[in-house]
Parts: structure tokens; sequence; C-alpha cells
């Protein structure tokens, strides 16, 4: 009998009030909905800053204007690469800009493409010709520098 009445006891004041507990369980949910918004918007930050950082580092002037000419980056050129051949094929013209550095792009052929702005290279107006080479100079040798 002893025991039952500790055990009584003990379970009514721990027990709290129904309404008390419900309350203070709502806190607790609000209070971790809140932590949730605020570390969101501290990934969102975090991510921009790294982008930022990230751009920052990139090599060479990537600058690009609608009209201009530029050469694009073949990376799917495996097959018998000489030492001295080039993975750069042009002449195109820029089409449009958009965020982010892409870079639509169209050739003598009519064909348009987008393209990550870290495959192409300015090309200077006088630098090629409509065939693809250079007045004496081969086109390996206009890439490479």
């Amino acid at each position: 009998m002893e025991l039952e009445h500790k055990a009584y006891w003990a379970l009514k004041t721990c027990n709290f009030e129904s309404n008390e507990l419900h309350a203070n369980r709502l806190l607790q949910m609000n209070a971790l909905k809140e932590l949730r918004n605020e570390s969101y918007t501290n990934s969102l930050i975090y991510k921009d800053k790294t982008k930022r950082w990230h751009d920052a580092r990139l090599k060479g002037n990537k600058e690009f204007e609608k009209g201009k000419k530029v050469l694009l980056y073949n990376s799917r050129l495996k097959l018998f690469l000489g030492k001295l051949r080039t993975r750069w094929s042009g002449h195109f013209t820029i089409k449009h800009v958009y965020p982010y550095k892409v870079i639509k792009i169209w050739s003598k052929d009519g064909s348009n493409f987008k393209v990550n702005g870290h495959r192409i290279k300015k090309c200077e107006e006088g630098m090629l010709k409509d065939e693809g080479q250079e007045e004496g100079l081969d086109l390996e040798k206009v890439a490479a520098t």
C-alpha cells in the first residue's frame, strides 16, 4: 500500500497541467521553426559568399558582349590529338549573354547553342579570316597565345 501511495504521489507531482504542457510544446515548436528559418538564410548567405569567392578567382577576362567573335574550346576532340594541335575551334559570334556566364553563340552555318562562359575566349576582329586561318599563321598558334 505504501509503494502504491508513493507511485501515485510521484505521478501526481510529475504530471503537469495539460494546458501548460501544450503551451510549452508550442513554444518549443516555434523556437525550432525559427532556428530552421535562420539556418536556411545562413546557408543561402554562405552559398552566395562561396560563389563570389570562386568567381573572383577564375582566370581570364570573361566579360562578353553581344556581337563579339569568340573561339570555342572543344573538349571532345581526343582521337589522335597531335602535340601542337589545338582544341579551340572558331569563330563564333555571341548572340545573347545570360546570367551566370551562360552564353548563346551561333556559327556561320546558322546553328545556335548555349555554352558555359568558361569554354570560350575572346577573338579579336582581325585575328581570323572566314576560313578559320590567320594570314600566314595557323589557328593552333593563335589559340596557344
